[in-house]
């Protein structure tokens, strides 16, 4: 099969969030990352526009109380600072954005086999709070609103260099969702939740033992659990210039992850759903690149020419 691009979706509020100087989440990254798509010859009119969720449909996932002082700015300026961005109408309605975002990622996901989302990933977020540079959790919402479709079982593989803690809390109790997450053991969040799998790798890792683990996991996953969907977290921040991430993973190794992941799903005809996740570099251009892999992975496995023409 030769699919002339995967579906794409974007919104352009993602970079419109007004932070102080100096504050070290790289809220930009996602416009240059759009604009470094379009320069490779992506169609502007390819992109899906994401569409924000209600705050009433959080209750999917999160608990009422919670998602009413967090809209409403009532929430504890301790909670607040736990979050790590100052609050905002602004920052509520990019967050709502970016869950309706994922969903329609994974949806698109199940009709074509395969889509990207250029924002999502945020697994830090728990039923009753948030943490991180995290207010929902993007990934339990798209999970768990389909499930409720009778879409299962749904495999959440997060490649994150942070643990998925949120996400791990939400689904403790849910077998129809496998929560699955390969990070650096010495990183954020101190205190680890159990995940379905968990593997914690140490920040020396190399290039092929992080490879492996990879390769091993999501084998041992799929064979197991044969998911109907993967909801895929594709964080850059285990790359080795990231400012927060610890490990020291090359380009070519972020890339070979990607194909990989893209590979072991398309062959099994299993629609994977991709978000960005994590990537703090200040060099907008240079994160951009490294986020661009999983573009490239995507476009080379389901048979774009594009796909060549990302220079890792």
């Amino acid at each position: 099969m030769s699919l002339a691009l995967p579906p794409l979706i974007y919104h352009r509020c993602y970079s419109e969030l007004d932070l102080p100087p100096n504050h070290r989440y790289p809220i930009g990254k996602y416009r240059t990352l759009y604009q470094s798509l379009l320069a490779l010859g992506v169609p502007e009119s390819h992109f899906t526009a994401a569409s924000p969720v209600t705050a009433h449909a959080l209750s999917t996932v999160h608990c009422p109380d919670y998602v009413q002082a967090l809209c409403y700015g009532k929430l504890d300026p301790k909670a607040m600072r736990r979050i790590g961005f100052p609050w905002s109408e602004q920052l509520i309605q990019r967050s709502l954005t970016s869950l309706g975002g994922t969903l329609q990622t994974a949806e698109h996901a199940l009709t074509h086999g395969v889509a990207l989302h250029l924002s999502g990933g945020y697994h830090h977020a728990f039923a009753n709070a948030g943490s991180g540079f995290c207010l929902f959790n993007d990934l339990a919402f798209a999970a768990q609103t389909l499930q409720q479709q009778g879409v299962g079982p749904i495999l959440i593989f997060d490649l994150d260099v942070h643990q998925g803690d949120g996400t791990a809390e939400i689904f403790q109790d849910n077998p129809g969702i496998i929560t699955a997450s390969i990070h650096c053991e010495k990183n954020f969040p101190a205190r680890k939740q159990v995940s379905d799998w968990d593997i914690g790798l140490s920040p020396s890792c190399t290039d092929a033992e992080y490879l492996e683990a990879v390769s091993q996991s999501l084998e041992t996953l799929l064979n197991w659990y044969q998911p109907e969907l993967v909801l895929y977290d594709a964080g850059v921040d285990v790359h080795q210039d990231d400012d927060l991430g610890l490990l020291q993973l090359s380009t070519e190794a972020v890339a070979e992850r990607d194909r990989r992941v893209f590979t072991s799903c398309r062959q099994r005809n299993i629609p994977v759903a991709a978000v960005i996740g994590g990537g703090y570099q200040r060099d907008l251009t240079a994160l951009s690149n490294v986020h661009l892999q999983l573009f490239k992975a995507a476009f080379t496995v389901f048979g774009s020419s594009l796909g060549r023409e990302i220079k890792t």
